[in-house]
């Protein structure tokens, strides 16, 4: 489609060919170039603590790196503490008060007490609909079958979408002591404990469990072929199941890991791991054929210095790679230049399917009158290289160093503001506002008459009413119907 975009007041105005405007207005031009939504990434951890320390990018650095990438909002997960979710939230309001664009956030439960239901449903009401669980990560973030029952089923009630991290802890741990315990204790003892059916297990667990509850699912970092079956097999069931790719997946491969450089190697750490090579070409054609919609990058930086911790012991690698910057271009590169992806899926796998998941749309991924001005151009003609030296994160390293890209990013704007343009990032800090995410998404239209409802006897059998009564009980009930 050939059109001006006309942004007006923070807002999009109007789109159309020859549009009226009055003089003083500033003219972008966009010959030759795609004008898109802004980018949304709904997976990142700004300043996060982990394994001791603290994840090196903040919401200022990070969301200055996502803008000079074209993303224009993101959504980043809250963590409890000491399981308490609104002293969480508070803390996450206080790490966001650095803000310079957009943004939203997912929820942690770690774990299962008498105050957690209430509080997530305080939680939606200051505007958060998603609920992520861990299932790995061991006596540190991971919840019980039981207590991701509880969760699923607190979601549910509350019309929040519950997200699972996706590997099964105990055989994570117990592949950690071994490989360790083997002798080795470099980077590519992390992907030799936490194979592909340690994903694929819980990620069936999972879905099996949402399905029995009557609840959406959506499964973060889908990285091997074993969760990807597993994802596609409930989408054939008619399952509500989105399945999320990171970028890193679409373009990198483990042998990375065994790098003998031990910083080169390090940088590649993160969780589930980066997979061998036939994984990533299975992601990439489950992306081009819609069983996977939303692409994003569990960007969690971590400086060298802060990766050797691990130096003699992989367990101790804080877990998490960069991408909030090159999600875009490496999307582009490895999608839409093979041609496994139009342009219009790009906007979609990039924008627009990740504002549909979580209640944003139309606000946001989306070029129509009335939505945020949150619009990027696309110039498909300019050839750069990803690196260090080319971003703007506050990582010494990064994963995509070398990459030649074709596609680039010119002109980013947000909230009507130009922000990034000619190579120069113009941003002002504490400029961000937070965007809420009703409850009730798309994904939770049809489901009052999936899984098993609250009342157990109204549970649907094929054998009569539930519960059964039978001889000899007729005459208590009748007694007790009396007395009441």
């Amino acid at each position: 489609m050939l059109a001006d975009v006309l942004i007006r007041d923070g807002l999009i105005h109007e789109v159309g060919l020859r549009l009226e405007v009055p003089d003083d207005t500033r003219v972008i031009d966009a010959t030759g170039s795609y004008v898109m939504p802004g980018g949304i990434d709904p997976h990142t951890h700004l300043s996060m603590p982990f394994m001791g320390q603290l994840s090196c990018e903040d919401f200022f650095s990070g969301q200055s790196a996502a803008l000079a990438g074209g993303t224009t909002h993101h959504i980043d997960f809250v963590l409890p503490v000491e399981h308490d979710l609104l002293r969480g939230l508070e803390s996450w309001k206080v790490k966001a008060e650095s803000a310079c664009m957009d943004y939203s956030f997912h929820m942690a439960v770690n774990q299962w007490n008498h105050q957690t239901e209430s509080q997530m449903e305080a939680v939606v009401e200051q505007g958060i609909n998603s609920f992520k669980f861990f299932m790995a990560y061991k006596g540190a973030l991971m919840v019980s079958d039981s207590e991701l029952l509880e969760g699923f089923a607190a979601c549910k009630r509350l019309g929040a979408l519950p997200m699972v991290h996706a590997e099964n802890g105990d055989g994570v741990e117990w592949g950690r002591e071994r490989v360790f315990a083997a002798g080795v204790t470099g980077p590519e003892g992390h992907s030799l404990s936490r194979p592909p059916v340690l994903e694929g297990e819980a990620t069936g667990r999972a879905i099996r469990l949402a399905a029995f509850v009557g609840t959406p699912l959506y499964v973060v970092h889908v990285t091997s072929i074993d969760a990807l079956r597993e994802v596609a097999q409930a989408q054939l069931a008619g399952q509500p199941v989105i399945g999320e790719p990171v970028v890193s997946g679409l373009y990198l491969e483990e042998s990375r890991l065994w790098d003998r450089n031990f910083t080169h190697a390090a940088q590649y750490v993160m969780s589930p791991p980066i997979r061998s090579a036939e994984h990533g070409v299975a992601i990439k054609q489950a992306l081009a054929g819609g069983v996977l919609t939303v692409v994003a990058t569990d960007h969690c930086a971590w400086n060298s210095s802060q990766k050797a911790m691990g130096r003699h012991d992989f367990r101790l690698i804080p877990n998490g790679v960069n991408g909030i910057e090159e999600r875009l271009h490496v999307l582009w590169q490895q999608m839409v230049v093979p041609g496994l992806m139009t342009p219009s899926a790009f906007v979609s796998a990039s924008s627009t399917a990740a504002a549909r998941a979580f209640n944003l749309f139309p606000r946001k991924g989306l070029l129509a009158a009335g939505s945020d001005a949150d619009v990027i151009v696309f110039d498909p003609r300019v050839t750069h290289t990803l690196g260090v030296g080319a971003g703007h994160s506050a990582m010494d390293t990064n994963l995509y160093e070398g990459m030649q890209i074709t596609g680039k990013v010119t002109v980013t704007v947000s909230r009507g503001v130009v922000v990034w343009e000619n190579g120069v990032l113009t941003v002002v800090k504490g400029a961000g506002q937070f965007v809420p995410t009703p409850p009730h998404a798309p994904l939770f239209s049809g489901l009052r008459s999936q899984g098993r409802p609250g009342n157990v006897a109204a549970w649907p059998t094929a054998y009569g009413p539930t519960p059964v009564l039978r001889d000899g009980d007729r005459a208590q009930h009748a007694a007790e119907a009396c007395a009441a």
